[in-house]
């Protein structure tokens, strides 16, 4: 049961869809904003994670400019793999740039079709992609055809329709395209903190020939087991649980001193830039800190002072 999720091996495996096959379910690291980058993606893959996914990229910018590509993408030539990159893209031919450039240094790309924010579906971007199924389909195609590696996967991130009758016409219509897996948040585009509708990714699940993944509100190893139960997915993506706690998927049910430790190390040595670096501390310290704790940690203003507050409390 848990110990399913909890035994499976980080494999040496760079091919995503091979981590499908093993016949265990595939713990994944959402993209985040701002926080799914190199450094936290090399935490949590030290504490079970098997797949990881860069947070989302703008894929016109990325194309268009070589300082976006310096500051959006950063990985190293060993460990950060399996590796997804998740761009934002409304036109085929972008997309395909962006994948070509990323190809050599990553195992997949994920289109987002799922971002609610206003300003992404202004910019025809993000969720509002759902009710435009021709327009994923060619720029799956595009991919597909376009690049040479046939372990390259291309899957998608969605949300699903409030008539679920088009969310699985949308899902069918992509494997038929050549997706390699569905990531379904199950929410509308409307719903921010309802409860997830996981019956809804079960149905998803039971039209499809293809890996299916779900998210939404997975806050613990026992949820990833339970929703893996309730919908039959392939795969458990997890956001906010794993900035809680990034070694949730280690079966750990608050994030342990060791992790706290790692993170200190990965971070100075990637150079973390310090907002980020205590940001996530401020995450991974939530539930093992009392209010007073946190008045004071949380102000801490630079890393010299967190370091220090760390060893005098936590001998960290």
């Amino acid at each position: 049961m848990i110990g399913d999720i909890v035994e499976t091996k980080q494999c040496q495996v760079k091919d995503p869809m091979d981590l499908f096959h093993s016949g265990q379910v595939v713990k994944i690291c959402a993209p985040m904003v701002r926080y799914s980058k190199l450094a936290f993606r090399t935490l949590v893959r030290k504490y079970s994670c098997d797949l990881c996914y860069t947070p989302m990229i703008v894929a016109a910018d990325f194309v268009r400019s070589a300082k976006a590509r310096d500051s959006e993408f950063t990985t190293n030539k060993v460990g950060d793999r399996p590796l997804i990159v998740q761009f934002a893209a409304k036109e085929a031919q972008v997309l395909c740039d962006a994948a070509r450039i990323v190809c050599p240094f990553a195992d997949g790309i994920d289109l987002n079709c799922g971002c609610p924010q206003r300003w992404a579906m202004s910019e025809g971007y993000g969720a509002c992609l759902i009710n435009k199924p021709e327009l994923i389909r060619d720029m799956v195609r595009h991919v597909r055809n376009q690049i040479d590696n046939p372990g390259f996967s291309v899957s998608i991130k969605i949300r699903i329709h409030e008539d679920l009758k088009r969310t699985v016409d949308l899902c069918q219509k992509a494997e038929a395209t050549g997706v390699s897996w569905i990531t379904v948040h199950g929410r509308s585009v409307q719903e921010r903190h309802q409860p997830v509708h996981y019956d809804a990714i079960k149905i998803i699940k039971q039209s499809m020939s293809i890996p299916v993944v779900a998210n939404g509100d997975i806050k613990t190893l026992k949820d990833a087991e339970n929703v893996h139960h309730l919908t039959g997915a392939d795969g458990i993506m997890v956001a906010r649980g794993l900035l809680a706690n990034p070694a949730m998927f280690a079966g750990y049910e608050e994030t342990p001193l060791e992790c706290i430790q790692d993170w200190v190390d990965i971070a100075l040595e990637h150079g973390t830039p310090f907002t980020c670096f205590h940001h996530h501390l401020m995450y991974m310290m939530e539930r093992i800190t009392s209010k007073q704790e946190k008045k004071v940690f949380n102000v801490l203003s630079s890393t010299s002072a967190v370091l220090d507050y760390l060893n005098n409390h936590y001998g960290v």
